[in-house]
């Protein structure tokens, strides 16, 4: 075994920083601490950054885990971009632009804002959208004015579910399927009537009711490998941070002076250390901190394993010709949730037959499909895709591959507001981090930098290195 040392922080130059975990709240705590003036380590079981939004080689394509995207009112997720130099790769929108396609009546409508003030600038696009009745267009209107008058801060609001308030507000059925769960589902994953109103009313009061340009989309145009692994090491070597891949975390504890040691075993990767810190940040998913976690750290860290998960499903279609002219659209009347454009991204211009586009079929709160056989769902959403996009019918079919994320998110359930733990624990100089933390907002990459950030300005500010805002409030 190695060690750092057990040096006391008068006796160094700077303090030290271990996080344990690579995906974007590891990543983003390391970049803060280390900006911050902390010596900092990274640890990451995997031989990869990212967490689970990265990328892996199937022959010449380079394929996304699934499809991630971003709104421009994700403040932190936009400076965790440009910090890593990512920002040109990940464009937003001019405007928000959403075609929304009727599979059953063949029609096709969109979700558009304009320039005007809030709540005006949706009041066009929602006045001429085909999927709903003038009624059912009006009742939207006053749910949403409702929606925004509506306090985040209320406690209450977690324990009621979405999907009843939308009822008790006049929504239909249909109105729900058609707008609040189209949104909804991709952001929050899971429909309304299983999702908590607080995270329901945060996510629609941020991205439709705050800017009129909160919801504009950003999507990644590289593989997110490019992104969340390349350009993050390299931002994370250039701010002097040391990372550890393929080193996993079995214990922390404290030493007799007071600092942590963050043991790694030896194995295949690893001749075993022991790292001593002054920080430890834990960046992992919630069991894996349960696990971690000593005993005190958090009142009752039980409550963790009451964080449930939720699925996401992601179909990938590889076709002989182009077969869809939009970057993305999204589906009604069909199983098929929002299907995305990723010919360039993967590389399938340089390497595959001439004119072949790669579709990447996003299904979020695919709990009922999450376990199925590739053979099944391709039987099932290929004859749908043909049905949703013309040109693909008689278009032959070069490869269908489908990427399973089990536990993708934690599951936004009421209740779950008051399981999520603070970045800061009761143990001095242990913090947590990730998506899954009482962030505010639902699992997104938003959440995760927010967390990090979390985490790294509580322990900066502990050790007397405050730091000013590094990204602005979304509104």
């Amino acid at each position: 075994m190695s060690s750092t040392g057990d040096a006391s922080p008068d006796e160094r130059e700077r303090p030290v920083a271990v996080v344990v975990g690579g995906g974007l709240a590891g990543i983003t705590a390391a970049l803060a601490l280390a900006d911050g003036g902390m010596d900092v380590t990274l640890l990451e079981g995997r031989p990869r950054l990212g967490g689970l939004a990265f990328s892996f080689k199937r022959g010449d394509l380079t394929v996304d885990n699934g499809q991630h995207v971003y709104l421009r009112c994700c403040t932190a997720y936009r400076w965790f971009l440009d910090r890593i130099d990512g920002t040109s790769l990940a464009p937003v929108q001019e405007r928000l632009d959403v075609p929304v396609l009727d599979a059953e009546k063949n029609r096709l409508g969109r979700l558009r804002r304009t320039a005007l003030p809030v709540p005006l600038h949706l009041a066009r696009s929602l006045a001429t959208y085909p999927h709903l009745s003038l009624a059912e267009r009006v009742n939207v209107g006053r749910a949403a004015l409702a929606l925004k008058g509506l306090d985040l801060a209320d406690p209450a609001l977690d324990e009621r579910d979405f999907g009843s308030w939308l009822a008790e507000h006049g929504q239909s059925q249909r109105a729900i399927e058609a707008l609040w769960d189209l949104v909804g589902i991709a952001t929050l994953n899971a429909v309304a009537g299983e999702a908590s109103l607080g995270l329901a009313a945060m996510v629609f009061k941020t991205g439709l009711l705050s800017d009129p340009g909160a919801a504009d989309i950003g999507w990644a145009r590289v593989p997110l490998g490019e992104l969340h692994d390349t350009l993050a090491r390299k931002a994370l070597d250039s701010a002097g941070v040391r990372t550890e891949l393929r080193t996993r975390v079995t214990s922390i504890s404290r030493t007799d002076n007071g600092r942590w040691a963050v043991e790694v075993p030896e194995g295949p990767d690893s001749s075993g250390q022991i790292l001593a810190a002054d920080t430890v940040v834990l960046a992992v998913p919630q069991r894996e901190t349960h696990d971690l976690l000593p005993d005190g750290a958090l009142d009752d860290k039980a409550r963790l394993l009451d964080i449930d998960t939720a699925p996401i499903l992601n179909l990938h279609v590889v076709y002989d010709r182009k077969v869809l002219k939009q970057p993305f659209f999204t589906a009604l009347g069909s199983p098929v949730q929002w299907v995305f454009d990723r010919t360039e991204a993967s590389g399938l211009h340089a390497s595959g037959p001439a004119g072949g586009q790669y579709l990447a079929v996003s299904q979020s709160a695919a709990q009922d499909e999450i376990d199925e056989p590739v053979a099944a769902l391709r039987e099932r959403y290929l004859p749908e895709l043909e049905r949703l996009l013309p040109a693909a019918r008689g278009a032959k079919v070069h490869d269908f591959f489908v990427t399973r994320e089990r536990t993708a998110t934690f599951a936004p359930t009421p209740g779950v507001g008051a399981l999520r733990p603070a970045a800061r624990t009761g143990a001095p100089g242990l913090y947590v981090a990730g998506a899954w933390t009482a962030t505010g907002w639902p699992a997104t990459m938003e959440s995760a930098v927010r967390s990090g950030v979390s985490a790294a300005d509580a322990a900066l500010a502990t050790l007397g290195r405050p730091r000013g805002h590094l990204f602005r409030e979304a509104a």
